[in-house]
């Protein structure tokens, strides 16, 4: 018999009413600590996201927008045509690629709604999808929301370099998406052209599409440039690119992304998308406009120095703890080995680490299918003031001696 208000349609509880498929999601790793470092007073190192404003001239121009009455009502569906040229403009003069902007580029709800709208609208319930290890988390809970099956392939051995033999050997007669993320999030490395090439080989055999992870393009150092898997023979008829104003301009809270390609894969990904979010940010999307155009080219070598220069800051400090330190190519982030300070468990320690040293960092092992991977090691956000990654830097001295 069924108690009147304890359950529903199909005899599910109401209170578990979350379908089982995302029920290993509920829990935000991200979330759960930066909530952690607020509630207990912690420099945060662990959710990637700078404490300073972007470009005055891309902040300046949303504000005009807002002043103007421009974007004050929704946008065009797939955002407005002067972003969407933009972004096309940028693909070309960056990469060589040639997108149209009325059919090849989407405008999405950042960078995270596009890579959710193109796993939804290309795989069927059922299909696998090949990820890197370690994975961004976002990548398993759309797998996930899409019925589809996660196969995660590990590293080369002794490394954090894709094995390109490792990601032929775990194609099956059911994989259909390769996600691809470069430069990586949450090891800092960035992939060469060589990796690349033998990746591009796989999913042309396989004929695989790739999901291009692009976040963080313009975030690379060292002479560890940025190459799009688009620009590789045979694969810019295959792969949907997704590019981040919030990580390319510094302005994460404005949630202002695209994905671009080719019309087929795109369309099918716009299907998807306008059932999301339809629109949002037209403010933003005017000043992200602005930001690829009118920015000159030495801004991005600029910030880069910058992000470099705090990246060294925090390693020399972390390294100088005892920390074995991977050397970060790219990205916010940095790993670092925890042995070093007698853990076994990078998750153990970040559990501890607030309270311990007031410092919050991120453990890799919950983006990690195959146990070894990541258990040891920890993520590390150098996009903070170096007055802020000093702090972090002296309260863990006093911590750790």
């Amino acid at each position: 018999m069924v108690v009147p208000g304890t359950s529903w349609a199909g005899g599910r509880s109401l209170s578990q009413p979350l379908v089982a498929r995302m029920r290993q999601h509920e829990r935000s790793i991200f979330g759960e600590m930066s909530a952690l470092a607020a509630r207990v007073g912690a420099v945060n190192l662990g959710q990637g996201f700078p404490d300073t404003d972007g470009p005055a001239l891309v902040r300046d121009a949303a504000i005009e927008a807002i002043r103007s009455g421009r974007g004050a009502q929704y946008p065009p569906a797939h955002g407005l045509p002067e972003l969407r040229a933009a972004i096309c403009d940028h693909q070309r003069d960056w990469y060589g690629l040639q997108w149209d902007p009325a059919t090849e580029v989407v405008v999405t709800t950042g960078a995270s709604e596009a890579i959710a709208a193109a796993v939804l609208a290309l795989v069927e319930p059922g299909d696998e999808v090949l990820v890197l290890e370690p994975w961004f988390d976002l990548y398993a809970a759309v797998i996930d929301l899409a019925g589809a099956r996660r196969v995660a392939v590990p590293p080369a051995p002794g490394s954090f370099r894709p094995d390109p033999g490792a990601i032929a050997a775990a194609v099956t007669e059911r994989t259909r998406l390769l996600v691809l993320n470069s430069p990586h999030n949450p090891t800092g490395v960035v992939f060469t052209r060589d990796e690349l090439a033998a990746i591009a080989r796989v999913a042309i055999a396989a004929d695989l599409v790739v999901l291009a992870d692009e976040a963080y393009e313009h975030l690379w150092y060292d002479g560890h440039p940025h190459v799009p898997i688009a620009t590789l023979p045979g694969m810019a008829q295959r792969t949907v690119t997704v590019g981040s104003a919030g990580k390319s301009l510094s302005f994460t809270g404005w949630k202002v992304g695209w994905a671009s390609g080719p019309s087929g894969l795109v369309g099918a990904v716009r299907v998807v998308r306008q059932h999301l979010s339809y629109v949002s940010g037209g403010p933003f999307q005017w000043a992200v406009a602005e930001g690829l155009t009118r920015l000159p080219r030495a801004h991005w070598s600029e910030f880069r120095a910058g992000l470099a220069a705090q990246r060294d800051l925090l390693a020399d400090g972390l390294a100088g703890l005892g920390l074995a330190v991977l050397p970060s190519e790219g990205t916010y982030f940095l790993l670092t080995d925890v042995r070093g300070l007698g853990y076994d468990s990078g998750a153990r320690f970040c559990t501890e680490l607030p309270d311990r040293a007031g410092v919050v960092a991120i453990p890799v092992a919950p983006f990690c299918d195959h146990p070894g991977v990541g258990d040891t090691w920890v993520r590390w956000a150098f996009c903070k003031r170096p007055a802020v990654l000093q702090e972090a830097l002296d309260r863990l001295g006093t911590a750790f001696g």
